[in-house]
Formats: structure tokens, sequence, C-alpha cells
């Protein structure tokens, strides 16, 4: 009897060697000293010893250290991110990824876990992308993470993305309505256009926190991602080929924060995405990431709005007590577009103009960005905060911006992106009005604490308006650039104009539908109503 007591006690003893403790010992070394101190605080070096904090508790079970899985499949390359919650140092840092044939899990490959950001990345060529096929993430004995990689949907008459921006921290509770709307809705693909993180110096924390509120909607179809300013810890970013900012501001251009931080910050969101364009690093090391991928027949473009742009101080007179930001309506808007100001950069102009002309295995087009290519917005933050123009928009450099929109239309591609707190449908125009592409800047996920209006100050309906809304139809931004306004959602709507956006594409008919659907709405039931303004249809290739 006593022996098997002894023997019992063994067992048990082993079996917890195996299995690294809920808490670690203060004295346990870190195999890995972060480049930087100041940022990401509570997922580096000795995290352990750190107290607890209001983003999540990172000391969790270890069956439970596999957080998801994030993935994309193009061209049959499957790409698909593991994000773990931090180890410990007597913890393995192998993931292992097994796909199901039959009733039997196969393991397929292994990766190494960075220390840094927690992520592991699997690239699997020659994938067979005509059978959906479960998935399954290992690490050590107990933890797992199940998802299933979906077959690309070539024989489907219609393409669904869901888009989505803004996942503000002044909300740390769950995402039930949208994980619930998704997954009734099923769309084909995901795409978050930035901010996924408000909590600047604790992407981490953040990535994590957003994976657990949203993991419910990506665990089954591809999801992409791609980091805005507040991702990288700044309010603004305008990235000027990576080269150092002085100030959090960033209004000099580049990025603040330690390029080590930036880096990890971009491969914990991006890495999943298909393989860039041109993979060539711009200032500090920092990488890129703008590529495309096809589902379905529908090609996307995913550009990076920021990287390359210039940063306004210094380069332009200054409007007012911000470089960024102009209230006096009397300005000379062609004073602020400067040559040698660029947006996007030539190597994105030049991937844009090579991916419009691809059309092997190609319906129809979409660009993917982080914010509009206008000022599509009056009022920030509150209604007595009128800016006549904000250069953090894409409307500025407004050379840039033109030359971005004709790339797009050349392309017969719609743009849809996020950032503004502020959804709208917009038909561009460069030269003349209506003469560039349809965009769709879909809403804010939590819009409560930060709001935005469009709020012409005439208050008068422009040229060509609709029916739908008062203030539609032709304006001049503040920036003079050609924008007609067809729907906007402003705060006093459902929902505090929060939610997400539903985009459509129609392969046989070649039509575009924009969808966009308030937070609190329950789609399931059949009275649930879109905000006013939407749907509506499109034409790409016809401007209508």
């Amino acid at each position: 009897m006593y022996k098997n007591i002894l023997f019992l006690l063994f067992l048990s003893l082993f079996a917890a060697c195996k299995s690294a403790p809920e808490t670690a010992p203060e004295d346990m070394e870190p195999l890995v000293i972060a480049p930087f101190e100041d940022v990401d605080t509570l997922a580096i070096n000795d995290w352990w010893n750190r107290g607890e904090n209001p983003i999540i508790n990172m000391k969790v079970p270890r069956n439970e250290v596999v957080a998801f899985g994030i993935y994309t499949l193009s061209n049959d390359i499957l790409k698909l991110s593991a994000q773990l919650f931090p180890l410990y140092p007597n913890e393995t840092r192998d993931v292992r990824l097994e796909v199901k044939e039959g009733d039997e899990w196969k393991e397929i490959q292994t990766q190494r876990v960075n220390d840094l950001g927690w992520s592991a990345l699997f690239r699997v060529a020659n994938w067979d992308s005509t059978k959906d096929t479960p998935y399954r993430l290992r690490h050590g004995e107990e933890a797992t993470f199940e998802g299933l990689i979906r077959k690309d949907p070539k024989d489907k008459d219609e393409i669904v993305i869901a888009a989505f921006s803004c996942n503000s921290n002044k909300d740390r509770g769950g995402r039930p309505n949208y994980v619930r709307n998704v997954n009734h809705q099923d769309p084909d693909i995901l795409f978050f256009a930035g901010d996924q993180s408000y909590d600047h110096k604790e992407h981490t924390a953040a990535w994590l926190k957003f994976g657990m509120q949203f993991r419910e909607t990506f665990r089954s179809r591809p999801c992409i991602t791609i980091p805005d300013d507040h991702d990288i810890g700044q309010g603004n970013l305008w990235g000027e080929y990576g080269k150092k900012a002085s100030t959090p501001a960033g209004s000099d251009g580049g990025y603040f924060y330690h390029p080590e931080y930036v880096k990890m910050v971009e491969r914990c969101q991006t890495a999943h995405l298909p393989d860039p364009y041109d993979p060539t690093p711009v200032n500090q090391g920092i990488g890129v990431y703008y590529t495309n991928l096809i589902v379905g027949g529908v090609d996307f473009a995913v550009i990076e709005d920021r990287k390359f742009k210039s940063g306004p101080e210094g380069k332009i007179p200054q409007q007012g007590p911000r470089p960024d930001h102009v209230r006096d309506p009397s300005y000379d808007p062609a004073t602020v577009d400067v040559a040698g100001l660029e947006l996007l950069g030539q190597r994105q102009l030049d991937f844009l103009d090579a991916w419009g002309q691809q059309t092997e295995g190609v319906e129809m087009k979409a660009v993917l960005s982080q914010t509009g290519f206008c000022g599509g917005a009056h009022l920030h933050g509150k209604k007595d905060n009128r800016l006549h123009a904000d250069m953090d928009s894409n409307g500025w450099p407004q050379t840039g911006r033109n030359k971005a929109l004709k790339a797009i239309q050349k392309a017969n591609a719609v743009h849809i992106a996020g950032d503004q707190h502020l959804a709208t449908i917009i038909k561009h125009g460069t030269d003349e009005y209506d003469d560039g592409p349809w965009a769709f800047v879909v809403p804010a996920l939590v819009n409560n604490y930060y709001s935005r209006w469009w709020w012409p100050a005439d208050e008068k309906p422009g040229k060509n308006n609709n029916d739908r809304l008062p203030w539609t139809g032709q304006y001049l931004d503040g920036f003079n650039n050609k924008i007609t306004m067809h729907a906007y959602v402003n705060p006093e709507a459902p929902s505090s104009g929060g939610g997400y956006g539903l985009v459509r594409f129609n392969k046989p008919a070649k039509e575009v539908t924009f969808e966009c659907w308030p937070r609190d709405v329950d789609v399931t039931k059949e009275d649930a109503e879109q905000f006013q303004g939407w749907p509506m249809t499109v034409t790409p290739t016809s401007g209508r």
C-alpha cells in the first residue's frame, strides 16, 4: 500500500515537471532579453514578475497557452501565425502544426516561438485549396488550438468580406455581438484595418486581448490584419520610409519607438499575410508587408498607407498650433501640396500598377488599407472641434492622393478602409468629380468614446445629392479634393455609430454591395436594420 502511494506521488510529480507551473520562481532567468525596456513590459524579460494589469491575464493555465491561430490562403500557399501567451524559461519554444486526415491528426511542421511577441509562423506551399482542412496548433503536451482552413471558394458567385477597425481599449469586454453576427453572415474572409490595439506601449497584451475577443470569427476563415498608428504606439503615423521620429506625435515623420518593437508589432499582425510584393526593408530595418491575395476570384491588394508617407512638420507652412491640422478655411490648399511629398511611395505605386494588370484567375478587385483618401470628417471628438483639414487622412498630400486613386481606378477596384471613426461611402474625384474609385470607410468597432461627424459648415447638400441622408452630393474637402458623399454615419446613429462593414462582390454582375451594420443589432433577427443610407450597390467598372 505504501509503495503504491509513493508510486502515485512520483507520477504526479513527474507530470508536474512536464508542465510548467502556473507561477514561476521570481529568480528564474529569461532566455531572451528584449532590446527595449519601456515598451511591451507585460510580455518581455521576467514578465512573470509583473503584477496584475487592466488588459489581460498573462499567466494563463499552461493548457491554454496557445491563444489563437490566424491565417491566409492564396495561390495554394498557407501562411498561419500561432499566437501564444508568454512562456516561462523552462517551457519549450516549439509549436507544432497538425492537420486532420480522416480521423487522424498528422503533424506537418514545427516552428519556434519568438520571445518578442510570442508568435510563430508556419508557411506551407502546395496546399490543397480544393477542400476544407481542419488544423490544430499544439504546444507541449496539453495546449492546443483548433481551426479550419477553408477551401478557396472559387465556385461561389458571391464573395463576401467583413471589415472592421478601431477596437478601443475603453471597452475591454468581450465582443459577443460581433462574433454572433459575423458567424451568422458567414463571410469568406475578414479584414481588420488597424488599431486592433490602443494600448500604445503594450502591444502583446493588447493583441492577445484582441485575439481572445475575435478568435471565434477567424478560427475557421482567413483573416487579414494590418497595424495602424495606435498599434505601433503613436496617435498618428507618417512613417517616412522608416526614419526615427523625434516625438511620439511623429509629425516630423517616422517611428518613435524602438524599431524592434515596431517589427514585433508587424510580425504578430502581418506575418500570416501572403509574401510581400517586394520585401526590401525600409530604414531602421523595418519590414514591409504590402501584398495581394486572391479569394474566390476576388483579388485583394493590401497596402500600407502610413509607412512611406511624408510627415508635415518642417515641410509645409504650418497652418495652426499643430503641424498636421488646418483650422482656417481661408488658407490656400495648394500651399501644403509641396513637391517631393509622398503618400504611398513609388514602390507601392509600382505594385498597384502591376497588380492592376494581373487578370489570370481574377474576376474583381479591391484595395484594402488603413484610412480613406480624403478628409471625410468635419467635427473631431466633439461637436465644437471643427477641423478644416487633417493631414492624418490620405487626402494629403494631394498629389500623392491622386496618384493612388488613379492607380486604384485603373484596376477597376473599390477601396475599403477604416480609422476615421466615421463610416462613409464616397465616390472619389481626381481631375473631375466621380472619375475615381468607390470607397467604403467602415465604422469603429467601439465608437462611444471618440467620434467624428460629417457636418458641412453651411449644412447644405452638395450638387447631385441623393435622398438617403441630408448632406450628400459633391463637395471639396479641406484639401480641395473632389469627393461625392453618398452615405455617412454620425454618432447620433444607433450604437453611437459603431459597427462594421460587409462587402459583397457579385462576380457574374460585376457589382459590389456595401453593407454597414450597427454593433448592437442582432442580424439573426428578421427585423435587423443597417445604418441609414445602406446598403448601396455600385459597379466599379462603369463608375456608377
